[in-house]
């Protein structure tokens, strides 16, 4: 073992770490609200309203997807670290039903830490671009005495195959395609609440690129589509809610939990995300009588979460069907009806 993986630990250098260091969801609604959006017949997704990632039409057959994601340290290990990253920003071009093409690196990191550790980031970060087709290409570094990391990403698509948030339509079924609790574990782990396995789990889950799971939705086209992170389920469901114009309900006995991570809510263990999503999302969030553990789930920020999918309910068993075929974990956790908000029962 290198000197360095027992001296230096990155998650110290942090003062929050992964998606739970995200901006406000509030604050940054309140940002954006006198920013006037780009305008162009071929900007198909900006600001109004924002997505996961911007998409700008090349012609009738291919539209370039562009978004970037970094963050402070979530783990210790500088590969777990660099890889999670990585998959995180990735992630988005498959949320908007794309195939990463090139991605740029976004690196913040102290002058004093050994170049070894910060090339065991990078080498994570690059075979994780590979694995989602893509070319890790170059990138910008700067001095920084909290470090951050992180990608810029292309990705193609066909215009009429983007999966925007706001096309969820009533009568659909809701499916996630990650269980949920990274911000749960990571910090009951930081707090010695928990033991080593949970977080082995949930660094597996952040790990995992949501390719595959793209790869199958593309043969259903479903119609709204988003990856939960920052804002945890409930946050994200709230944004596509509203933006469809139509109501969510969750099942929250059908919430699918990393192990380990309801033991960290009964411990009363919360993110530094966790208020902050409440105050973002719970005056649109109506909860009907579940239980303390399950709605602090549901608020948890996610680090390189799964996919939220809106598609129609007759297309759902086919859906869990292939799903299974390939071994990929899939559950559903609600429907979409005629109305406003996010139901919670």
């Amino acid at each position: 073992m290198s000197s360095w993986t027992q001296t230096v630990k990155l998650t110290d250098l942090a003062s929050c770490g992964g998606c739970a260091a995200k901006y406000s969801a509030a604050r940054l609604e309140e940002l954006l609200r006198g920013f006037v959006p780009a305008e162009s017949e071929n900007l198909l997704v900006g600001l109004a309203p924002a997505d996961d990632a911007a998409v700008y039409r090349l012609d009738d057959e291919r539209a370039l997807i562009f978004t970037l994601d970094f963050f402070p340290p979530v783990v210790d290990d500088p590969g777990d670290y660099g890889a999670i990253a990585a998959t995180n920003a990735l992630n988005d071009v498959f949320a908007m039903g794309g195939t990463p093409l090139l991605a740029l690196s976004i690196a913040a990191f102290p002058e004093e830490l050994p170049t070894e550790l910060l090339a065991a980031v990078f080498a994570a970060a690059d075979q994780q671009v590979r694995a989602a087709g893509g070319l890790l290409a170059g990138g910008h570094t700067i001095r920084d005495d909290e470090p951050k990391y992180g990608l810029a990403v292309v990705g193609t698509v066909h215009p009429n195959g983007i999966w925007p948030k706001n096309g969820a339509q009533p009568g659909d079924a809701l499916f996630l395609t990650k269980p949920l609790g990274t911000g749960l574990i990571m910090t009951g782990y930081k707090q010695r609440l928990t033991g080593t396995m949970p977080l082995e789990r949930a660094i597996h889950w952040m790990r995992t690129l949501n390719k595959d799971a793209a790869d199958v939705l593309r043969e259903v086209a479903p119609h709204a589509v988003t990856d939960v992170t920052g804002f945890g389920l409930f946050g994200h469901a709230h944004e596509m809610a509203s933006r469809s114009g139509t109501r969510f309900v969750l099942e929250s006995e059908r919430f699918p939990a990393i192990d380990g991570a309801l033991d960290m809510t009964r411990k009363g263990v919360r993110t530094s995300g966790d208020p902050r999503n409440r105050d973002f999302a719970s005056a649109h969030v109506q909860i009907e009588d579940v239980p303390e553990t399950f709605v602090a789930l549901g608020y948890d920020p996610q680090t390189a979460g799964g996919l939220l999918v809106s598609l129609p309910r007759e297309r759902g068993a086919a859906l869990e069907a292939e799903f299974d075929r390939r071994g990929l974990f899939l559950r559903r956790v609600g429907s979409v009806e005629e109305g406003a908000g996010v139901l919670v029962r």
